[in-house]
């Protein structure tokens, strides 16, 4: 059985041909175990120079056709964020970060740009754990979002923003954690 070549126009057309013309041909060697020619072994690829004349440069582009991506998606920067993804953290600095367990409430205020964490109160905490009735029901909560705005008032830190986590509602203990910040002068952005 004759090998099969895969012979290249200046059309870009595609012809496959059952054996080796007599045409001079330039065979493409595999750069790499990973590359897609080096899937085909019974292939012989080449490069049929009867119809036109290529240069290195027409070369490089047939073989970056079937790479990923082309060459200037790879210039490109894929990852690169958006405008509001890169100064979100600059416009709204202070992030509050609540956590609601079945055990106890945490609440945080921390810098977004240098993850310092600014002011902090749990019901964990030493004090609270055995001065309240409940570590986890309403008064609690207030309790927790009093301390969380005079801790930041303390820090000078007077806005802070919340972004709820994926199907978190603002509603129950949660709400009323963030409507006890709001009353004790601490905005919202």
């Amino acid at each position: 059985m004759s090998s099969m070549a895969l012979s290249v126009s200046c059309t870009s057309s595609l012809l496959i041909s059952k054996s080796l013309s007599s045409h001079s041909t330039r065979e493409i060697a595999p750069q790499s175990s990973l590359s897609w020619s080096s899937s085909f072994p019974s292939l012989q690829l080449s490069i049929n120079k009867s119809h036109c004349n290529f240069d290195r440069q027409a070369l490089i582009v047939v073989q970056a056709a079937w790479t990923r991506r082309s060459k200037s998606e790879a210039a490109k920067s894929p990852r690169k964020k958006s405008w509001k993804q890169r100064t979100d953290m600059y416009m709204r600095p202070f992030l509050l970060d609540v956590f609601i367990s079945k055990k106890y409430i945490h609440a945080k205020v921390m810098h977004r740009v240098t993850s310092k964490v600014v002011s902090v109160a749990t019901t964990n905490a030493r004090d609270l754990r055995f001065t309240l009735p409940s570590l986890t029901d309403l008064d609690a909560c207030r309790t927790i979002g009093k301390l969380i705005a005079e801790r930041s008032k303390e820090a000078d830190v007077y806005a802070v923003s919340y972004e709820p986590r994926k199907g978190e509602r603002v509603e129950g203990k949660l709400g009323v954690i963030l409507d006890t910040i709001k009353e004790n002068d601490i905005a919202f952005v």
